[in-house]
Formats: C-alpha cells, sequence, structure tokens
C-alpha cells in the first residue's frame, strides 16, 4: 500500500512454497516498507515497485535476473534463502477513483498452463493484472470510506451523548457521578 513516501506490504500469497501473510492471515509480514524516496528526495527508480507508482506504469520483467535497470537484490536474498527462483514480474499500479495511485500489485512468475514453466507475462496477463489491479484499488478505496464513515458515526455519537450530558439534569451531573448502577443511571 501506498502510505505517503513509502510503500508496505500488506498481502504475500506464494502458492508453490506455501506462504501466505498478511491480509485475513494473522501473520504479519517481516519485510520492510519499499522507500519512494531516497533521504535526499531524490525518487526511487532502482526499485520496480516505486518505479511503477513513481511513474505511474505498468512494468512487465521477463527474467528478473537479467534485467537491467532494477535492484532486485531483495528478491535475490529472498530465493538464496527459499530455494524459490523469482524470474517474471508484472508490477501494475493501484489507482483510485480519482486516479491517485494507492498501491501495487505485483505477479511474480507466470506459468506455462500446459508445461508448468516459468514464462514471462503476456500482454492478456497485463491487461488482466491491470483489469484487477483497478478493481482491487475500488475494494481499497470502499473499505477506507467504509472505515471513516464507522469513525465519523462514532464521533457524531459521541457528540451527542456529550450534548445531552450537558443539557440533562438526569444525566449530566448524576451519570458520571454515580458508580452503583452497571448502566450509569443514578439508583432511585
Amino acid at each position: 500500500m501506498h502510505k505517503d513516501s513509502e510503500l508496505r506490504f500488506e498481502i504475500m500469497l506464494t502458492d508453490s512454497l506455501g506462504i501466505a501473510m498478511g491480509g485475513t492471515t494473522g501473520k504479519s509480514i517481516p519485510y520492510d516498507p519499499i522507500k519512494l524516496y531516497a533521504d535526499e528526495g531524490e525518487p526511487n527508480n532502482s526499485m520496480v515497485v516505486a518505479y511503477s507508482v513513481l511513474h505511474d506504469q505498468t512494468i512487465n520483467i521477463a527474467d528478473a535476473y537479467t534485467e537491467r535497470g532494477f535492484d532486485f537484490s531483495g528478491t535475490k536474498n529472498f530465493d538464496s534463502k527459499t530455494g524459490y527462483r523469482s524470474r517474471s514480474f508484472l508490477t501494475v499500479p493501484m489507482k483510485n477513483h480519482e486516479d491517485e495511485t494507492i498501491g501495487v500489485l505485483q505477479l511474480i512468475n507466470a506459468t506455462d498452463r500446459e508445461t508448468g514453466d516459468i514464462v514471462p507475462f503476456s500482454a492478456a496477463d497485463m491487461n488482466l493484472a491491470e483489469s484487477l489491479a483497478s478493481q482491487a484499488a475500488v475494494a481499497m478505496t470502499n473499505r477506507l470510506l467504509i472505515n471513516q464513515l464507522e469513525e465519523l458515526f462514532e464521533s457524531f455519537i459521541n457528540l451527542i451523548n456529550a450534548a445531552i450530558d450537558d443539557k440533562s439534569p438526569y444525566t449530566g451531573a448524576t451519570a458520571s457521578a454515580c458508580r452503583c448502577s452497571p448502566c450509569g443511571w443514578p439508583r432511585r
């Protein structure tokens, strides 16, 4: 997810390794966020996900190990620890309804359905991933809006409660002083 000047990992799934973290799994993702800008303020164009966000561009890489221009040292480190071999990458910016990038969808290792071999992502894969990223951005935006509405509703209820307490002699002065009743009302 895109939060100010960094991208945080929110969901990570790797079927072939049985890895599921973030999202609703209850397992936190142990990787540091990816900075969009260096400490000097320069754009982080070396990381493919940062580049995708900063340049509002889908990036399709056939083989990370032969690709020039991006830093895949973190990927290679992950591969060496797990025995995995990351090859093809498809990185798609996720845009909300206001055309703002709010995250990135990154798919790794397209698989040929007939042979099971790892292949580059096709143009059809890219179109499908861009559609999925768009739908995911809509879902994320809707979730954020629902959270904001819930917070607004709770604030509104608290404001009404405070106004009633200030106006009412029954709830204002006595309810806050009474500790003998679980509901806060004075005992009669």
